[in-house]
């Protein structure tokens, strides 16, 4: 069995705990209305949002290494799973309570990428070429674009928008790591363009991430984004890496990504929001970790 699998696995609980925690920091930090990086510094005084960081630069870790085997599409759908640990853990933990609507999606989540599994058939990486990486430096230009004025957004669009462009920017890092995986010398690696198209990539996804979260339900907010970094991500890996599905199984692939990118725009729409913010001249009140 290939090593993948269990990276992946491991992939899905950090990338969990990872969201929960940053919610918590987010909800704890002063709204932010400018597409700005003080917001990360602002974030990084909760001892919750740098566990979470950690927990998330570990799922980033672990998705680079699955991805060195297993396909884009199949990768990209399970970082979405890790909503349902999320979701889990805020039970457990903060007492949130999730509406039927939502625990629905979720299963359908869960089953959608169990399809997935079972059809991703692993395969190294095909490399990308010089127009390729012309192209991931044109998406974060334009996301850094559409970001500044998207931050003018509030409550669940907000959420859904700003969570959408960083999704966008998680994909493309995903697309830059996936042949950079692939790279065994070290010499190689440090001087590939792509590793630094992968962290630049990865650095306004996270700041955008941050602006999203503080803008209403966590769950849109991550939802939005998997769905964002899942289908761009998934086709170019099928045109352009290389990725594969096994012989026969290409219906149970279709079905499953459909499957999870519906359960993913469902929880974007419909689910409801764990904290939110009132901001009064230049006092700050937070309001729990759930609605009340």
């Amino acid at each position: 069995m290939s090593a993948g699998w269990l990276f992946l696995a491991a992939m899905i609980v950090a990338y969990g705990v990872a969201n929960l925690l940053q919610s918590i920091a987010a909800a704890n930090t002063d709204l932010h209305h400018g597409f700005h990086p003080r917001l990360l510094l602002r974030l990084g005084r909760h001892k919750a949002y740098l566990i979470g960081v950690g927990c998330q630069s570990l799922g980033f870790v672990l998705a680079f290494l699955a991805r060195r085997d297993l396909p884009l599409f199949l990768v990209q759908s399970a970082v979405a799973a890790g909503l349902g640990v999320t979701a889990l853990l805020g039970v457990l933990v903060l007492k949130w309570r999730l509406p039927v609507a939502e625990i629905g999606l979720l299963a359908l989540l869960g089953g959608g990428v169990a399809g997935l599994i079972v059809a991703a058939k692993p395969a190294p990486s095909h490399q990308l070429g010089l127009a390729g990486r012309i192209g991931l430096t044109l998406v974060l230009l334009v996301i850094g674009a559409v970001g500044f004025f998207a931050v003018r957004l509030h409550g669940a669009r907000g959420s859904v928008a700003l969570g959408s462009l960083a999704g966008v920017a998680f994909g493309a890092a995903a697309v830059a790591s996936r042949p950079l995986a692939s790279v065994h010398s070290l010499d190689r690696f440090v001087t590939d363009p792509l590793l630094y198209l992968l962290l630049a990539h990865s650095i306004v996804g996270q700041l955008l991430l941050g602006l999203a979260m503080q803008r209403g339900s966590t769950t849109a907010a991550v939802a939005a984004m998997d769905a964002a970094a899942a289908v761009p991500a998934a086709v170019v890996g099928l045109l352009l890496l290389g990725d594969e599905i096994w012989p026969g199984r290409q219906w149970l692939a279709a079905v499953g990504f459909v499957t999870t990118l519906l359960a993913v725009i469902g929880l974007s729409f419909y689910a409801e929001p764990q904290h939110h913010h009132e901001v009064a001249g230049r006092h700050r009140e937070v309001v729990g970790a759930r609605r009340q």
